[in-house]
């Protein structure tokens, strides 16, 4: 194996029934113990080199444990075989048994060297440990196997090269890999690849090994022509747009595996699953369905590291299946833990000390994502998805599409990962927020008329959240009204059980005139009328 790539194996032939080989797929029930002491249940997909009753080998992968060499054994059979590299990689997943011939049968042997390798091995035998040769070689072919010649254009191998090689050159370097080259017409040639070379399957394969022995430092350096125009994608502009904003708010960028697994699609999205024909794992079968796994095991990767405050963001595409096709949407994850700078606190709170990241922390970074976007309604509500915490999460409604989810990853979902601390995750989705434009800067005059403001306490039921009130007064269209914000929040006994006072402000001001007083008093008889059809009793 270590001379030539080919692995062989060696069995006892006494302790082989019928004293022969059988190459067949297993039968249901069947077991092979193999090398490695452990014993395998095959399914009806393993192939199996067996004897005349059981199968004593796991082809390509493992020899059987009761056909071995051992001191007793006087008598042995060489066997060397070509097998399909499909074929073997399965069964190598299958049974979790990765072998130095499993290696090399999966990325394609010599399918020409069976006989020249059983010579080899009777060779090594009879030089190092005596015996008797017996009998001659018996070479079974299932099926022939033939490497098309492949047309080797002239013209093309220097438009690839972009340097011209002679024929001599081309016919020296080709000969001495093993290819065989003859003419065909004109400046097109005929090249005979190999049987050990089964990576060459076209032209291109041969241009890359043409290159490669004359020396990649021998060409010139020069630049591709090129006619045309670049073009931005459509989106562009959008997408750096909301990288940079990432980036200063503290985001680092990040890239994971666009697999996840079954559970994780079933989990974080109600979209069908496109599974992968050949999985790396169980754990990565699926094209993920939402970005929001990922971005938890990137999260998880980290903190197990020791890496406390983590800021990570990625862009990415999620994938469903959807009548027999693929589609793709694009979206953006962030995912925050930790806590938030000492800075950046007394930055807004002179002579505050840092404090643990929260979901209001998060809340204004989707906040400050979704502002330069132009539409004419945006709320939140508490309708997230069940693996946030409810009272912790979020969604953000962009004129009636749900543009994002965030919020604090529920403690069971957090329990299930072994995450050690709260940890914060929101996914935008960019095919819906990308169907707005970006608002288009614009100069305002500073107004020149004073504004008034007037301040509204009110009572309310808990179940009255601030959006509701906030629909309520905008819906006055009282035209002079700037802002309409909450002030201060209070509950304790004075206030009653199931209750809260909140403390409301709201701005008044006029473009063309200065506001007369009793004007502004109708207005604000207008938000207290509002205000208490809400069940709001006004506090003194």
């Amino acid at each position: 194996m270590w001379e030539s790539g080919k692995p062989t194996h060696v069995f006892d032939l006494d302790l082989l029934e019928g004293r022969r080989l059988v190459i067949r797929k297993a039968q249901a029930g069947e077991t092979l113990k193999t090398l490695d002491g452990v014993e395998r249940k095959l399914s009806t997909d393993d192939l199996v080199v067996a004897d005349a009753k059981k199968p004593v080998g796991l082809a390509g992968v493992m020899g059987g444990f009761d056909t071995m060499i051992t001191e007793k054994t006087r008598n042995i059979l060489i066997e060397s075989a070509w097998w399909d590299p499909v074929t073997v990689r399965r069964m190598s997943k299958r049974h979790g048994i990765h072998t130095d011939a499993s290696h090399r049968f999966e990325r394609g042997a010599d399918f020409e060297s069976t006989v020249l390798s059983t010579n080899r091995v009777a060779e090594l035998i009879l030089n190092s440990g005596g015996g008797t040769l017996v009998g001659d070689v018996i070479d079974v072919i299932a099926r022939q196997l033939d490497l098309a010649p492949v047309e080797l254009d002239l013209p093309e191998v220097y438009r690839i090269l972009g340097e011209e090689l002679s024929t001599l050159e081309i016919s020296r370097i080709l000969s001495r890999l093993g290819f065989a080259m003859t003419a065909g017409s004109e400046d097109i040639y005929l090249v005979q690849i190999p049987s050990w070379r089964l990576d060459i399957e076209r032209e291109i394969d041969i241009i890359e090994e043409l290159a490669r022995l004359h020396g990649y430092d021998k060409f010139p350096n020069t630049l591709p022509a090129y006619s045309g125009e670049v073009r931005e994608l459509r989106d562009a502009h959008k997408d750096e747009r909301l990288r940079s904003s990432l980036l200063a708010l503290g985001y680092n960028e990040t890239i994971s595996l666009s697999f996840i697994s079954k559970d994780d699609a079933r989990r974080f999205s109600t979209a069908a699953e496109l599974d992968l024909a050949n999985p790396l794992s169980d754990e990565a079968s699926v094209m993920r369905t939402s970005m929001v796994p990922g971005m938890l095991n990137m999260l998880a990767y980290n903190l197990n590291r020791g890496s406390d405050n983590v800021r990570l963001f990625e862009a990415g595409n999620v994938f469903e299946a959807s009548d027999g096709k693929s589609l793709e949407s694009k979206r953006i994850s962030i995912g925050a833990t930790g806590s938030v700078d000492a800075e950046v606190v007394r930055g807004l709170t002179p002579g505050a000390a840092a404090r643990p990241f929260s979901f209001f922390d998060l809340k204004g970074d989707v906040e400050t994502l979704l502002a330069p976007f132009s539409h004419w309604t945006l709320y939140y509500d508490a309708q997230a998805a069940d693996y946030y915490n409810p009272g912790r999460s979020a969604r953000a409604v962009l004129d009636g599409t749900t543009v994002a989810q965030f919020g604090q990853i529920h403690p069971d979902v957090a329990a299930a990962r072994k995450l050690r601390q709260d940890v914060f995750v929101a996914e935008i989705y960019l095919d819906r927020l990308y169907q707005h434009d970006l608002r288009q800067v614009r100069y305002e005059a500073l107004p020149r008329f004073p504004a008034v403001e007037r301040d509204f306490s009110f009572a309310f039921d808990d179940a009255v959240e601030f959006e509701k009130i906030h629909q309520s007064v905008s819906g006055l269209g009282i035209s002079e009204m700037r802002s309409f914000v909450p002030v201060e929040v209070f509950r304790g006994e004075k206030v009653g059980a199931g209750k809260y006072s909140i403390l409301m402000r709201a701005k008044l001001q006029s473009s063309e005139r200065t506001l007369r007083d009793d004007e502004v008093a109708q207005w604000a008889g207008q938000i207290t009328k509002a205000l208490e059809g809400l069940g709001g009793v006004q506090r003194a």
